[in-house]
């Protein structure tokens, strides 16, 4: 079973392209945690509550990793969690690291900015502080020595080129997964 991470600034097509490939490879998709949590609050978040995040979305991976198959793809994960931590609060839990190192992601999709911004009630980040969020991820999954590959365009591109990535990283092209 092939974990993937859809990931990136807010507003560039993370859970779209989740669904999107959800739907494609007939796989398990574990969808955005944060934003559901974040919207049900009845005050502004705290650290707290991203640390609850952080925990729920390991948690989720454990679960799911149970149930799933040949692909399992995450709408989001521990490193947008970390960066959040410390654009807000200026730190950050440390066994978050441990996680992020040792959840054993085969592959992120990071998402361009290529797509326009709109705002929402729990979006925070327009702007130029959307590329420098998108910088930071990459910068983590660099770090961290993690396989990843940038997804841009609009549209069915966007779709189209998250397929290419992951039909040839895991050479899916001529079996039998999903529609290919």
């Amino acid at each position: 079973m092939k974990k993937i991470v859809i990931t990136g600034p807010e507003s560039t097509g993370k859970s779209v392209l989740t669904m999107q490939l959800e739907k494609h490879f007939h796989a398990l998709y574990i969808p955005e945690y944060a934003r559901d949590y974040v919207m049900g609050l009845d005050r502004p978040y705290t650290y707290e509550d991203i640390e609850h995040i952080a925990e729920t979305q390991i948690w989720q991976l454990m679960q799911y990793k149970k149930k799933a198959t040949d692909f399992l793809f995450l709408d989001t994960f521990l490193i947008i969690t970390k960066i959040w931590f410390q654009v807000r609060f200026n730190q950050y839990p440390v066994w978050i690291d441990h996680h992020i190192k040792y959840s054993k992601i085969d592959l992120y999709l990071l998402c361009d900015t290529d797509l326009p911004w709109f705002p929402d009630k729990v979006r925070e980040h327009g702007g130029q502080m959307r590329e420098n969020l998108f910088n930071r991820y990459k910068e983590q999954l660099k770090d961290f020595g993690l396989d990843y590959a940038i997804v841009r365009g609009t549209d069915n591109v966007r779709f189209d080129n998250a397929l290419s990535i992951i039909q040839e990283k895991f050479n899916t092209k001529n079996n039998w997964f999903g529609n290919i």
